[in-house]
């Protein structure tokens, strides 16, 4: 997806920089041609021949080159590239950034840089909610700089919270968004559904199943990446909103029954990817059930099917529905796909390994009303750009 761009990959002196290595990597991987700056502490956290390596150019670090006194020019930097991307990027060179500071390559090739540029934040937790950052990241976003949120959890410090830089494949996931001159969903209007129902039984106990809601997320975001306006009608779950998509939160079945009705009205198609449940307590307790020595027998009543309903309405819109199944699977996919009047249907078994939910691969066999093609075993977000070149292809032919 990023055959042909120029990105500069700045690294600053942060012990993420060790990241840099395998975002680099990825960047090339997509067809990026890289070219490094460090700042001077940078080098004391990776090598500049680390990055030499995978970059496959000269890493860039000082003014000039002092064995021949031949000039790195920031002004060359600036107008050679697509994207400036500082990955880590300190609170001290945020602060710079803001101030306009230049005091060393990388500043002064940002302060020339005519292309987009991109930050990924990397610092201890009290250093990214200080208000003084928090300040200077809000400016730099007035002025055009894409913000690429760090994440929660352990940090080097020791202490938990976020401050920690992205992962190198969320980076390259935002740069491909950023940079995408094809938007060919331009426009158009999706619903996704993902993640799992949750029906309650009483005030504590509730019935669900084991969906994370990755792969439903990351359709999501590849349908934002390609230029299309989502909502993500979400079960509950521990997922960031992906880049570029509205969120709208649901609880039980029904929840998302009414949400996907409500916005199915202005789409121009939709994916149910969603584990919602089809049975749900027929009776809901106002306190908790006490424990006895009896069996307990709760009575179940069957919930509204999301996708038969929009198929029913779909008239020229494309509808696409999943199918996680453990035996005969392409028997009860294909019934599906007939039923609910999907334009294909997503299969998925969990005989396969490293198929279904909880894990970040998935293996799949797409089947429409002529074809079936099975695709290896991929991860989500790979997963989900097969899904989507699908989806686009019959968007365009319709």
């Amino acid at each position: 997806m990023l055959t042909g761009k120029h990105i500069i990959l700045g690294i600053t002196g942060s012990i993420a920089a060790y990241k840099a290595a395998m975002l680099c990597r990825l960047l090339v991987k997509e067809g990026a041609e890289v070219r490094v700056v460090m700042t001077p502490l940078a080098k004391q956290f990776i090598t500049p021949l680390t990055m030499a390596t995978l970059s496959k150019h000269p890493i860039l670090v000082e003014f000039f080159n002092p064995e021949n006194g031949e000039w790195n020019s920031h002004v060359s930097l600036g107008e050679w590239a697509d994207m400036l991307l500082i990955a880590p990027a300190t609170a001290n060179t945020l602060a710079k950034m803001v101030t306009g500071v230049a005091d060393n390559l990388l500043l002064t090739t940002y302060l020339s840089a005519r292309s987009k540029v991109a930050v990924a934040p990397a610092m201890d937790l009290d250093m990214y909610a200080h208000v003084t950052t928090q300040q200077n990241l809000r400016t730099l976003a007035e002025r055009g700089v894409a913000i690429i949120e760090p994440e929660a959890g352990e940090l080097a410090s020791g202490l938990v919270g976020k401050g920690r830089m992205a992962e190198p494949e969320e980076i390259v996931r935002q740069v491909e968004a950023l940079l995408c001159d094809k938007k060919r969903l331009a426009g158009k209007r999706y619903i996704v559904t993902a993640g799992a129902t949750i029906e309650p039984i009483d005030p504590v106990r509730y019935i669900t199943n084991h969906s994370t809601g990755k792969m439903g997320y990351a359709i999501a975001e590849e349908l934002a990446r390609r230029g299309a306006e989502v909502k993500l009608i979400s079960g509950r779950t521990n997922l960031d909103t992906p880049y570029g998509v509205e969120r709208v939160d649901v609880l039980t079945a029904e929840d998302m029954y009414n949400a996907a009705v409500e916005c199915w009205a202005d789409a121009d198609g939709g994916v149910m990817c969603a584990a919602v449940a089809d049975y749900t307590p027929a009776h809901v307790a106002d306190h908790k059930l006490k424990k006895s020595d009896d069996d307990m027998h709760i009575e179940l009543c069957r919930t509204k099917d999301i996708a038969k309903e929009l198929g029913a309405t779909k008239e020229s819109r494309v509808l696409v529905g999943f199918a996680l199944e453990t035996d005969n699977e392409e028997f009860h996919a294909e019934g599906k796909l007939q039923r609910k009047n999907l334009d294909f249907i997503v299969l998925n078994s969990l005989r396969d390994k490293g198929a279904g939910f909880r894990g970040d691969t998935n293996k799949v066999t797409i089947i429409d009303h002529s074809t079936k093609v099975e695709h290896p075993l991929m991860s989500k977000h790979d997963t989900a750009k097969v899904i989507v070149d699908k989806i686009e292809s019959i968007t365009l032919n319709k």
